[in-house]
């Protein structure tokens, strides 16, 4: 698993925090041996949570049902690099107009 698939989640945009393990859960099943998940890095401003995978498209695009599944589609931006890697290529929004980058 080469790459780092990231997924942010914006506080302000979420009711509470109560959906991740829930959240967890259905991603596991959904993804079964595709991806790995690796936890949460959290803030004032938002919560990313990272995944390990082979195919960072495929693996955002079976999340993403999840993510729309869940109601919380509307408050995320995802993206992926190699492992240890500094470079995000954005998946989602599929127009990201603000560079994608994760807290110091």
């Amino acid at each position: 698993m080469d790459y780092q698939l990231v997924i942010k989640f914006w506080r302000k945009s979420l009711d509470d925090e109560a959906f991740l393990s829930t959240l967890e859960a259905e991603l596991t099943a959904a993804l079964g041996s595709t991806a790995r998940l690796d936890g949460y890095d959290v803030s004032a401003k938002e919560i990313n949570l990272f995944m390990d995978t082979a195919d960072p498209r495929p693996t955002f695009r079976k999340a993403k049902d999840v993510l729309e599944r869940l109601g919380v589609l509307h408050s995320v931006s995802a993206a992926y690099r190699l492992v240890g890697g500094a470079q995000f290529t954005s998946v989602w929004p599929t127009r990201m107009a603000r560079k994608f980058t994760l807290p110091s």
